[in-house]
């Protein structure tokens, strides 16, 4: 009986502890030293959220920067990817697929190599970045959509352009602050 009453109170008390101090504790910590961060990076717009710098947004508009494929529809509720292994054919197939309406929008070449976050989507399936190089890819398309020159449209790109944490890994740039950029760049 004495061990029953001192699991229940050693439950009692890490429950309280890692189930209401800790989180507490943590949520403080992190709204005093990283609020942007700790409210989910969002971008405001004359007061209204437009978005999060961390979630894709679906932007098939020839005038805007394109992102990373989604295999969830960019819905955060359901983040996740395919779950498709890299031999079935459907994976294959959609594959094949992004890439042919990748090149036929770009106007690239048959022979052309599509960069892979063109094609593949993220694990969590709401990737808001891409590589400079497959931003640099659309310049043309958006440059003759919105009627600017492809230098206006590079230096959007070069405005944006985020340096790896910690020195590892390839420039990128967020999608939603370029098709901002590119809005606000006529006003």
């Amino acid at each position: 009986m004495k061990e029953i009453k001192n699991a229940i109170l050693i439950f009692a008390v890490f429950s309280i502890i890692l189930g209401i101090i800790y989180p507490v504790v943590i949520t403080g910590i992190s709204q005093v030293a990283f609020p942007h961060q700790a409210n989910g990076n969002l971008i405001t717009e004359n007061g209204n959220v437009i978005g999060s710098e961390l979630i894709g947004q679906n932007f098939s508009s020839p005038e805007y920067f394109h992102g990373r494929p989604s295999a969830v529809d960019y819905d955060p509720i359901i983040s996740g990817g395919s779950n498709l292994g890299p031999t079935n054919q459907e994976l294959m197939d959609r594959i094949d697929k992004r890439i042919q309406k990748i090149k036929l929008e770009e106007s690239l070449p048959s022979n052309f190599t599509v960069p892979s976050d063109m094609v593949l989507s993220s694990g969590s399936g709401l990737e808001g970045y891409i590589y400079v190089d497959s931003a640099r890819l659309q310049v043309p398309r958006i440059a003759k959509a919105r009627e600017l020159s492809e230098t206006e449209v590079e230096k959007v790109i070069d405005n944006n352009i985020e340096s790896p944490w910690l020195g590892t890994g390839s420039p990128m740039v967020n999608v939603l602050k370029l098709n901002l950029d590119l809005d606000n760049l006529r006003k």
